[in-house]
């Protein structure tokens, strides 16, 4: 069961959040949150597994309320939940440590998985979240070398988790055992010096590695 927090200023969408959830019977509402204080107190009450958070809300907005959260209960998966999607906030949103950012239009049961998929440890961006990240960092010019050695084989992983893809999409994309996928993704993260799944994708995008370019 995964234990989910909501942390939104409308009641009403609170409240119909959680009715919506309490359909899928992997998941569990434990607690409710008008601001990002709250959302902090409530995780500090009740050790959930994700919070759903909305990113403006009044004077304890979604950035505070996830840097806190993170900072002082890392093992919790921050998935932002909200109506905007502009450059501003998503970087807010990713400064403050979520681990993922979807927006409020999207079906029911695909908020079902990306809560599933932010729990198991893959970060979750919206399809337009990602457009976005993209438009933004392939207008600015790289300040990173590129890597030299990477093999045809890395350089399609890295691809794949550039389009947001968990290890199992990419396993059943490049033909591969998911453990191998898995693997590779961790050695990737050793050699580029990167800590997660995001700043792969985000090396990939800079440097152009997703439009399949090759050395």
């Amino acid at each position: 069961m995964i234990r989910i927090v909501i942390a939104d200023d409308i009641q009403i969408l609170r409240q119909g959040l959680k009715a919506i959830l309490s359909r899928d019977q992997e998941l569990e509402v434990v607690g409710l949150a008008a601001d990002g204080r709250e959302a902090w107190e409530q995780c500090r009450i009740q050790k959930p597994d994700v919070v759903l958070m909305d990113m403006r809300m009044p004077e304890y907005d979604g950035s505070w309320g996830s840097a806190r959260i993170k900072q002082d209960f890392p093992e919790i998966k921050i998935l932002v939940l909200t109506t905007f999607d502009d450059e501003e906030t998503v970087e807010a949103a990713l400064k403050s440590g979520a681990d993922g950012y979807i927006l409020k239009e999207m079906e029911d049961e695909k908020v079902f998985q990306s809560i599933k998929a932010v729990c198991a440890g893959v970060q979750v961006f919206g399809e337009s979240i990602f457009r976005g990240m993209r438009r933004q960092l392939t207008a600015e010019k790289s300040s990173l070398a590129r890597p030299e050695g990477l093999t045809r084989r890395e350089l399609e992983i890295m691809g794949c988790v550039a389009r947001g893809m968990d290890n199992k999409e990419i396993a059943g994309e490049l033909f591969l055992a998911e453990g191998t996928v898995r693997n590779n993704i961790s050695k990737l993260l050793e050699k580029l010096h990167l800590k997660d799944r995001t700043q792969l994708a985000v090396f990939t995008i800079k440097n152009h590695l997703d439009e399949g370019e090759k050395y």
